[in-house]
């Protein structure tokens, strides 16, 4: 094997082989632009056929990737994208980026992973090399992707390569691109590692190995954990400090001038994205299977998702004080989406909880988001799908009663919002940072 590993060592290196990814979302399509421009030629997987023909088209999907990037990769020749998976046949590395939500029960829901794998091993042949890129709990690759391939005549390390590298993808933040984040790699023999090293160092800045697909699928679960646990404390900071008198942020600006031993985390009304929500749930899940507990993890999580409790209690309390009324027939406006600022990712946004819990309470609600002027459908909140936001001028028109600012992208009018209703709630400290103070601001 010595003598066929050093050549297909060879090829990935003068980049003489071809990459497939499966999932051209969030996190597919940019690491898929980055190989075709790196030298890659590179095939674009997807079941979504509105994806490709966008594609197709020289036309991006997604609000952070530009037209203009989807057409230089055309242009290069090296990039297209289908439909097809019996395309897989033709490439040499096939990664694979495609969800891995959790169940109505908050388990780990794999479905997506398994069929994908059952895919490709239809198509698997010798020298392939498999690479895992979702987010999931310590032992998937090993014992879920790995059993399924080897139904076929191929053993992994020898007849064909499995690896494990965590996507740290951060849509909209323009100071790292898929390029730039620092690549984590893991395989549990080395033929696998060398090659999955041989083709990241081939697109990536800096790549680290790791010694195991454990070690690299629990270093993608070790940092989001991290921030959930983090951001559960100042959230929790937050709601002890305001019965106190006593503003969070503030707070924070002065301890973060510590040099050393603190690092600045801030609280919000929930956490929303593909990650930071799901990703702690994996690992609580897995722990069972050893019989350890994870309060302490299981606590953040029960934290960060019962803010918009606190959000919608905050927004009763400035109501009953600023126009004597509480939520029945009162017409509020959430100011942003989206599950964080400058995007047009809906995933596990806290703004659709806190729209359903206002609705619970007959209050009339509308939302304000040009980045996301309807909003798609979701699985936890199907009958929200379909509803589209107001524009600035209804807002200036309708005099609603209160704005709650969910989502603080940078381009909003919130000088307008201000003055055209009776109260707004703040979770971003908007107003604070731009050297606003009004009586009707209530942070939360």
């Amino acid at each position: 094997m010595s003598a066929e590993l050093e050549a297909l060592l060879r090829r990935y290196r003068s980049k003489s082989i071809t990459v497939g990814v499966i999932g051209l979302g969030y996190v597919g399509l940019p690491l898929a632009l980055t190989a075709a421009m790196s030298g890659f030629r590179t095939i674009g997987f997807d079941i979504d056929p509105s994806k490709i023909e966008a594609i197709t088209r020289r036309r991006s999907y997604l609000r952070h990737i530009s037209d203009e990037v989807i057409a230089m990769a055309a242009a290069t020749g090296r990039f297209e994208s289908t439909i097809d998976f019996a395309a897989l046949a033709d490439v040499d590395a096939i990664l694979v980026c495609v969800p891995t939500p959790l169940t109505k029960n908050r388990d780990p829901d794999l479905s997506f992973v398994e069929s994908t794998t059952r895919t490709i091993r239809g198509h698997l042949r010798k020298h392939h090399l498999v690479v895992l890129e979702s987010t999931t709990w310590p032992g998937t690759t090993d014992e879920i992707m790995r059993p399924i391939l080897e139904t076929s005549d191929l053993v992994c390390g020898d007849g064909y390569f499995l690896a494990f590298s965590p996507e740290r993808e951060d849509p909209g933040n323009a100071d790292f691109t898929t390029r730039t984040i620092t690549k984590v790699v893991g395989a549990d023999d080395d033929a696998s590692r060398r090659l999955a090293l041989a083709l990241y160092e081939g697109m990536i800045d800096r790549v680290v190995p790791v010694s195991s697909t454990r070690a690299a699928e629990a270093t993608k679960l070790t940092e989001n954990i991290f921030r959930a646990v983090n951001i559960a404390l100042v959230n929790e900071l937050k709601v002890i400090f305001d019965t106190m008198g006593v503003d969070i942020w503030e707070v924070i600006d002065a301890a973060k001038t510590k040099p050393f031993g603190f690092m600045a985390f801030y609280p919000g009304p929930g956490l929303g994205g593909h990650c930071i929500p799901i990703d702690p749930f994996y690992l609580t899940w897995k722990a069972r299977e050893y019989e350890i507990s994870t309060k302490f993890i299981e606590l953040a999580g029960e934290i960060n998702t019962s803010m918009p409790n606190h959000v919608v209690a905050r927004l009763g309390l400035a109501l009953d004080r600023a126009v004597q009324r509480g939520f029945y027939r009162t017409e509020i406006v959430i100011i942003g989406v989206a599950y964080k600022k400058n995007i047009d990712d809906m995933r596990e946004s806290p703004a659709l909880r806190i729209i359903e819990q206002l609705e619970a309470r007959e209050a009339k609600v509308s939302y304000y988001d040009p980045l996301v002027p309807v909003l798609p459908p979701t699985r936890e909140h199907a009958r929200l799908a379909g509803r589209r936001s107001v524009s600035l001028l209804d807002i200036t028109r309708r005099r609603f009663a209160a704005a709650v600012i969910v989502t603080d992208h940078d381009d909003l009018d919130y000088d307008a919002i201000l003055d055209n209703v009776a109260v707004v709630v703040d979770t971003r400290n908007v107003y604070a940072r731009r050297g606003v103070v009004a009586d009707k601001i209530v942070k939360a």
